[in-house]
């Protein structure tokens, strides 16, 4: 192993994210005991700072409209970002570069959280480093967990994809072909004026815990591929027609167990195909517990194992813009300022993951 040189370097990246209702700010330390290798994967010490979030929720049974997120993130970022240093007990001249999320995500809460990475970049005289979400889910999940090539479930309100990495791209299987699992979920949980706090999934999972009837729903795996706005018409339709035969406690258990069901057979499919033994699963809806459990169960009958993180990581955060971005920067990476535009659609298998042999 080489290194750029043999002395010890940290990088210290602040991360901000902002792609849809969840605005974070976090900052992490790397730590190179023998200097950044130049030949092997990066494999820094993690030391994290700070890790801070504020939600919008709007009112029971209504969504998110983009220009009401963008207005949060606006009147909350600075609040969030000076309780971020404090918590890390540090200023801004000890920051080494500028995480944002550069996409996909929601136009305008990504508009203004790039904005403020922006100006901070320019007033601080640091360099910026544009983050794909989904790349940042799976470094935070890789860190936070230590999966060392694990098939990687991402499943949260905007995506739903089985990825598995290889030759610097994580590479992805399979993945939706309509919409998001959790964006199934939000909009179920609309129709039931389920609340928006702390997440729309989160309510329908403690629904779905004294469900015990199952419905049939439609299963629509095409390959490796899924489908859930079918099963979300059905769904909707049987709630709104039939709610003297069927319970929303049920619903809501019938709406997993069918959805969880399809993710887990995709994955498995993914594991044979390449021979992995680990799942790890990311995104806000891979806080779900039952999810877990089937993935589990999977795992254990092919004698794996399943990886997953608690809420702090696994809904949207900024530290794992700040873990995805430090790696980037420490192979020199950067974004110019020209070029510090943000993407609604920034697929994974965009990006170069560079950090990665």
């Amino acid at each position: 192993m080489t290194a750029e040189n043999s002395k010890p370097k940290s990088i210290i990246a602040l991360g901000l994210e902002g792609s849809a209702n969840k605005l974070g700010v976090g900052i992490v330390k790397h730590v190179y005991p023998a200097g950044i290798p130049t030949d092997t994967e990066l494999q820094p010490e993690m030391v994290e700072l700070a890790n801070v979030r504020d939600t919008y929720n709007p009112p029971a049974g209504e969504g998110f409209l983009p220009r009401d997120v963008a207005a949060h993130h606006r009147a909350t970022i600075i609040e969030l970002l000076n309780q971020a240093l404090a918590d890390a007990k540090i200023t801004h001249q000890e920051l080494d570069c500028i995480c944002y999320t550069k996409g996909p995500g929601m136009g305008a809460p990504l508009q203004a959280v790039a904005l403020v990475a922006r100006t901070l970049s320019q007033l601080w005289n640091l360099p910026l480093v544009g983050v794909n979400h989904c790349v940042g889910h799976i470094e935070m999940g890789r860190a936070i967990t230590g999966a060392d090539n694990p098939i990687v479930l991402y499943v949260s309100g905007g995506n739903t994809q089985v990825i598995a990495y290889s030759q610097q791209t994580y590479r992805i299987f399979g993945e939706t072909l309509d919409i998001a699992i959790g964006n199934c979920l939000d909009r179920f949980a609309r129709v039931l004026k389920l609340p928006n706090d702390p997440s729309p999934g989160y309510n329908i999972e403690q629904y779905a815990k004294r469900g015990s009837k199952y419905i049939e729903l439609p299963y629509t795996v095409k390959g490796m591929d899924v489908s859930f706005s079918g099963i979300l018409s059905f769904i909707e339709q049987l709630a709104k027609t039939k709610a003297d035969q069927y319970t929303p406690e049920d619903l809501c258990y019938s709406l997993q167990e069918t959805m969880f069901a399809m993710l887990v057979e995709i994955t498995e499919r993914a594991m044979a195909h390449i021979g992995s033994t680990e799942v790890l699963v990311v995104g806000g809806v891979g806080c779900n517990v039952r999810l877990q459990e089937m993935m589990g169960q999977m795992a254990i009958e092919r004698n794996g194992k399943v990886f997953a993180t608690d809420m702090r990581y696994c809904i949207d955060n900024g530290i794992m813009i700040a873990q995805a971005g430090a790696l980037a920067f420490a192979r020199g990476f950067t974004t110019p300022v020209h070029d510090s535009w943000i993407t609604q659609r920034f697929r994974t298998d965009q990006v170069h993951v560079e950090w990665r042999t």
